[in-house]
Parts: C-alpha cells; structure tokens; sequence
C-alpha cells in the first residue's frame, strides 16, 4: 500500500488532459495529438516554467506542455513532485514540425538555456525535480541527444566546467502539470520567475546534426543577459 502522501491529490494533473485545456499563446489544446509530419521529446532545464517559454517561441514548434516525467507513480501532483520523492522531473513536452525545425535545433536550446553540469539543481531551485533531463521518443533522437552531449561536453572542458549530470532516456511516461502551471510566464499576473543559470557557451556542430533555423532567429535569445528568457515578449520567433 502506498503511504498517505504519494496517494493524497494524486489526480490533479488529470483535469487539464480531460479538458483539452487551450495553450495560452498557440491557442490549440496542449494535449493536441502529434501528427505523421510532427516529433515530440521532453526536455527538462530546472523550472518548468521558464524553460517552456523558451521553446515555444521556436519557429516550427506546433505545441508546448509542462508536466512531470522519469518518475515511478502516476498522476502525480505538483506537491508530491516537490517532495523528491515521486523520482520525478518538471519537464516540457515539445512538438514540432521536422519540416521547419530539427531536434538538433531544439537541443541547441536545450543544452545552451541552462547549466547541465548542476546535478539536481539549478541556480536557487534544488532538488531532484530540478536534474537536467531529455527524455526521448525515436530512436534517432536518443542518438542525436547523447551525441549533441558528448561535443557539448567537449566544449564544457575546454572552458574548465565540470561534467555533464544530463539524463537522457527513452520513452518516459509523461503527466500534464496542473493548469496554473501551463504557459505560467505569458498569464496577466505571474512572478516572473526563471532560475535557469546558463553557461554562456555554444552548443558546436556535432555527428548527424541538421540544424535547420536560421541563425537569425538565436539572436533573439541573448544568454549574456541574466534570464534573458524573462525579458523577451511571449510571440514565437517570426523566420
């Protein structure tokens, strides 16, 4: 039998499934079914909240979701996450157009928005739910990821920063968070909040790369600039 604190509340998250709650900038519902022309992954980079703003202004990206993910209960709420001990990570689940945009365009992001190498944690957020986390859905994503990780690493090195703590996993179930939590930093009201800690260095070329966004569009994300993500407006990225 579970114990009463894993148990209490843990349907929260089923709600917004079942209403096909509306993302507040894509205006389609967040659990929208991914087509035979689009890819999804979950990525996680500390707060949920600052990390999905930053992947739905990506050109190419159909839909945006926060939730939790890589833990061994279901439902879980917001709450028990919080506690660490539901073993789970506050992720964004991404879907995108492949003809538009390339998983390695989103690991681009991924590895450059915040500091892999912070264990579970990042900047004043800490705790397992925080870890660095890409939670994969093809074969060929998985590859990419760890790829992606290993030049990342590289570069990491040479700048005398520590080892990478990234978990990479296929096919982890995934749990919508609750509704205030979805597209929380575009709503009239919320904290602006993000407490990502970037490391200020590129993500390089690496083995079976197609990036395919213009580098026009990663001028727009300015990692030099203390939570740069916070500063900028809430539309997508216009190619």
């Amino acid at each position: 039998m579970l114990p009463s604190w894993l148990t209490s509340g843990s349907t929260k998250g089923i709600p917004d499934l079942n209403k096909n709650l509306e993302h507040f900038v894509l205006n389609h519902p967040i659990n929208k079914p991914v087509s035979t022309k689009q890819e999804e992954a979950f990525f996680g980079c500390g707060c949920f909240w600052g990390a999905e703003k930053g992947f739905w202004k990506l050109p190419g990206v159909i839909n945006t979701a926060v939730g939790y993910a890589g833990g061994h209960i279901q439902n879980p709420s917001y709450n028990q996450v919080c506690t660490g001990r539901t073993g789970h990570a506050e992720v964004v689940r991404v879907v995108w157009d492949f003809s538009i945009i390339d998983f390695s365009d989103l690991l681009k992001l991924f590895w450059e928005c915040h500091d892999p190498t912070q264990g579970n944690r990042q900047g004043n957020d800490r705790g397992s739910q925080y870890r660095s986390t890409i939670y994969t859905t093809t074969t060929n994503q998985i590859e990419l990821a760890v790829a992606s990780k290993q030049s990342y690493q590289s570069s990491l090195t040479r700048q005398g920063k520590a080892a990478i703590t990234t978990e990479i996993k296929p096919n982890e179930q995934f749990f919508y968070a609750e509704s205030y939590h979805q597209q929380y930093l575009a709503k009239p009201g919320s904290r602006p909040y993000c407490s990502a800690m970037p490391t200020k260095i590129p993500l390089e070329d690496f083995e079976n790369a197609n990036f395919k966004l213009p580098e026009s569009i990663w001028a727009n994300f300015d990692w030099n600039i203390q939570h740069c993500v916070l500063r900028s407006n809430n539309n997508p990225i216009e190619i």
